[in-house]
């Protein structure tokens, strides 16, 4: 009876929904007709018992995952993880992740994490998470099985498209706290810093480690967001203003309300508006990393080294829903200062379309990557002589930094922001 009471309670919301919404469709109507019949039909016939609620759910799920990879409907559970992973630390194994034709897609493992430890790649498919398939899963659920206490482990496989592997990883969870920002000196007075995530602290973080490097006697920068998921706009736009005239468009977010059509401008004088620079990129650099690169490339303020970023040109609103629920929505796309956007191109076979193309492109193997991740994050480690050796020998050379050094080195940056395709030439003659 209460199921029965249930679902003509449904029937009579969508009724009115349908007159007061969507009253010029009757396509519409028809369809949330065929939906509430599709779920009296499984309540009464499925094999076993369906709680109403749950179906509603599944269906509010299946709907919000037609709209594109980054639209997402939480309940109460995945909605509290959410905030407590944006409030600060959490128990897992560090991975950025999104869905792409219907696969739990890897953006980036975040760096000093296990995930990064361990090897997993951007684009790499999650087929199984401790031996349950992934398919037709979405993220939240995926973030609920690999979230854990620390210490505790988890079995991931996982489809490797470059190599077209099938490999198994077994990681240990951690508490996952990002230390987002790293700087040193390079040779050549060339001052060098890694930001791995765009938080609320980034843009004055790299304020003053720039000072500090100044201080040192930097002649020239590089800044690295490779494998950098992004993070807040509003920190995204405060480190162009670093780089760029006081008043410049950072990038615009146009959407279907009139609300979410904005626009970004630096609020201050630069600091560094001469300095030479450059930008390393490649397929782990999304979202406010590609507005960074694509807007300081925009304005030939920086030198873009690297490979195809990943295309994550959308935003996303949070909506609070009843009952403790929330509504993860694309609202807008966002536009660079050319007027381009950032795309992800559906096509596998082309990584060139994809995001932020840089001015020179550095080619790096699967194998060279994975060893560069392990390698970056050993240098931070204190190391056993002996242990330091063996490392030494096994040394893989970052060919995309070595790339930006030596066109430093040479005095070339202004020339191949103007004419990238003089350093191609250059190339082909060596």
């Amino acid at each position: 009876m209460q199921k029965i009471k249930f679902f003509s309670t449904l029937i009579i919301c969508l009724f009115f929904f349908n007159i007061c919404v969507y009253a010029k469709s009757d396509d519409t109507y028809s369809a949330l007709r065929m939906m509430v019949d599709i779920m009296e039909i499984i309540d009464n016939k499925y094999v076993s018992d369906t709680k109403p609620k749950d179906l509603v759910m599944g269906a509010i799920k299946g709907v919000v995952r037609t709209l594109d990879p980054y639209s997402q409907f939480m309940d109460e559970k995945a909605y509290k993880e959410m905030k407590t992973e944006t409030q600060g630390s959490f128990g897992g194994v560090g991975i950025r992740l999104t869905t792409q034709d219907g696969d739990l897609t890897v953006i980036t493992p975040m760096p000093d994490t296990p995930a990064y430890s361990a090897g997993i790649l951007p684009e790499d498919k999650i087929i199984k998470i401790n031996d349950k398939s992934t398919e037709n899963m979405d993220i939240d659920e995926a973030v609920k099985l690999m979230r854990g206490n620390p210490g505790t482990k988890l079995k991931l496989t996982i489809f490797r498209p470059s190599s077209k592997q099938e490999l198994d990883f077994t990681i240990k969870r951690k508490k996952i706290k990002i230390e987002t920002v790293k700087k040193q000196m390079l040779e050549d007075n060339i001052g060098y810093i890694r930001l791995s995530e765009f938080n609320a602290q980034s843009a004055s973080d790299i304020s003053k480690m720039l000072k500090e490097l100044s201080k040192k006697g930097m002649t020239s920068f590089i800044l690295d967001l490779r494998n950098n998921p992004g993070g807040l706009l509003d920190s995204a736009v405060d480190i162009c203003g670093l780089f760029v005239k006081q008043g410049s468009i950072v990038v615009s977010t146009r959407g279907r309300d009139k609300i979410s059509e904005q626009n970004y401008y630096t609020s201050s004088v630069p600091d560094y508006p001469d300095i030479p620079m450059i930008i390393l990129i490649n397929r782990g650099s999304a979202s406010a990393a590609e507005i960074v690169t694509g807007t300081l490339q925009d304005y030939k303020r920086a030198l873009i080294i690297g490979s195809n970023s990943f295309g994550k040109g959308s935003v996303q609103t949070i909506l609070p829903l009843s009952g403790g629920n929330a509504l993860r929505l694309t609202i807008a796309k966002y536009y660079l200062p050319s007027g381009r956007n950032i795309t992800h191109s559906d096509n596998k076979k082309d990584r060139k379309s994809n995001g932020i193309t840089p001015d020179i492109y550095v080619e790096v193997s699967t194998e060279d990557e994975v060893k560069l991740y392990m390698q970056t994050e050993s240098e931070d480690l204190p190391k056993k002589k002996k242990k330091q050796q063996e490392q030494e020998k096994e040394k893989v050379t970052d060919k995309v930094l070595d790339t930006a050094i030596q066109i430093i080195k040479d005095a070339k940056v202004k020339e191949y922001i103007d004419n990238p395709n003089k350093f191609k030439a250059q190339a082909e003659k060596e």
